[in-house]
C-alpha cells in the first residue's frame, strides 16, 4: 500500500530564520541612521526592546505554554526591533519593557505564537503605549541638534553641557498646527526631523524594501498599493485646499508610512494570501491612514490603519479565495 502524508510535500531552502535574517539585514541601514540621528539612546532603546521580547517569549513558551522555546527562529528579534522603531529615543526603560510584554504576551503568544497571531505584535505594543502613555510616546528628541547620552539626557551642541532632552514636533504634528511652507521635503527623506527611531530616513527604508524584494521576502503588492493610495488621496486633498492639506510628497516621506508599508503591513501572518487580496489590503491601509492624518485627532494613522485591516484579513481572504482544483463554478 502507498501511504501519502499530508501536504506540503515539497521542501525548499526557505525557513523562518532565513526570512527573519533578511528582514534584520534590510532594517540595518535604518538602525544605523537612527544611531547617527539620536545617539546612543537609540541603541539603548533597541537593545532593551529586543532583549525584553526574547525574554518574554522564552518565559511564556517554557512556563505558560510548556513548549520548546523557539527564540532561535529570530522572530522575537524582528518584533523587538520593529517595536523599537516605533518608539521615541527618550522613552523610559520601564515603559519599553511593558510595551514589549504587551507585544509578545498579548499580541503574539496569547494567540498561540508565531503563525497564529491575527495582529502585528509590534503594532499592538506600540498602540497600547500610545493610548496608555500619550505624553511619553509623543515627546520627540530633536536629531542632529544634540547627541543623546541616555534616554533622558542630551549634550547641548553649543555648550557641551548635559541637559534634559530637547524635544520638538514631528512633521505630521507640525502640519496640524503650523503653515506648510516651513516644511522641507528633503529633510524628511534624509531624516533631519524628530520622530520615532524608524522614522529616521525614508530613503534607507526604501533601500531595505528593495533588498527584501530582491530576496523575494516580500512582493510589491502591499507596499505599492499603500503608497499609491496615500499619494493619490493626499494629492487630491492638496489640490482642493493646499493651505490646509500637505502635498503628497510630504505625506509619503513623513511619519511611519514607509516603515509600516514596507516592513509591517507585509507580515505574512497578518496580511492576505494572494495578490488581489494584498492590493485590497494595501488600499484599505492607505485610505484609513489619510483619513486619520487629515481628519482625525492623531497626526499619525499608519499603526491604527494596519491593525484595523489586520482584523479584516480573514474576510478579504474569503472574498478573494481562488476556486479549488476540480471545483466547477455554477453561474446563477
Amino acid at each position: 500500500m502507498l501511504t501519502v502524508s499530508p501536504a506540503p510535500h515539497a521542501k525548499g531552502p526557505l525557513s523562518t530564520q532565513r526570512l527573519m535574517r533578511d528582514v534584520l539585514i534590510a532594517l540595518a541601514p535604518a538602525f544605523c541612521v537612527s544611531v547617527y540621528m539620536f545617539g546612543i539612546s537609540s541603541i539603548v532603546v533597541t537593545a532593551i526592546s529586543i532583549a525584553s521580547c526574547l525574554l518574554f517569549e522564552w518565559l511564556i513558551q517554557k512556563y505558560v505554554l510548556k513548549v520548546q522555546p523557539t527564540i532561535s527562529d529570530l522572530s522575537a528579534v524582528v518584533t523587538g526591533l520593529l517595536f523599537a522603531f516605533n518608539l521615541p529615543s527618550n522613552l523610559p526603560i520601564w515603559i519599553i519593557i511593558l510595551g514589549a510584554f504587551i507585544a509578545i504576551g498579548v499580541g503574539k503568544m496569547s494567540f498561540g505564537g508565531l503563525g497564529q497571531n491575527p495582529f502585528n505584535p509590534a503594532l499592538v505594543g506600540r498602540v497600547f503605549l500610545l493610548i496608555s502613555f500619550p505624553v511619553q510616546m509623543t515627546t520627540w528628541p530633536k536629531p542632529l541638534m544634540s547627541r543623546t547620552l541616555w534616554p533622558w539626557q542630551v549634550v547641548d551642541a553649543s555648550t557641551g553641557a548635559t541637559t534634559d532632552a530637547l524635544t520638538g514636533a514631528t512633521p505630521l504634528a507640525w502640519i496640524k498646527s503650523h503653515t506648510l511652507t516651513e516644511l522641507t521635503p528633503i529633510d524628511l527623506w534624509l531624516g533631519k526631523v524628530g520622530g520615532s527611531l524608524g522614522e529616521a530616513s525614508a530613503i534607507v527604508l526604501i533601500i531595505g524594501g528593495l533588498y527584501l524584494l530582491w530576496r523575494h521576502v516580500i512582493t510589491w503588492h502591499i507596499p505599492v498599493s499603500i503608497l499609491l493610495t496615500v499619494w493619490a488621496f493626499t494629492g487630491i486633498l492638496n489640490l482642493v485646499n493646499p493651505e490646509i492639506y500637505a502635498p503628497a510628497l510630504i505625506h509619503l516621506s513623513a511619519g511611519g508610512l514607509m516603515l509600516g508599508a514596507i516592513f509591517m503591513a507585509t507580515d505574512y501572518v497578518t496580511s492576505p494570501m494572494n495578490p488581489v487580496g494584498q492590493i485590497i489590503f494595501g488600499v484599505g491601509i492607505g485610505v484609513i491612514t489619510v483619513v486619520i492624518r487629515c481628519f482625525g485627532g492623531y497626526p499619525e494613522g499608519v499603526s491604527f490603519a494596519i491593525l484595523i485591516m489586520n482584523a479584516l484579513v480573514p474576510l478579504i481572504n474569503r472574498y478573494v479565495k481562488p476556486t479549488r482544483f476540480g471545483v466547477v463554478k455554477v453561474k446563477k
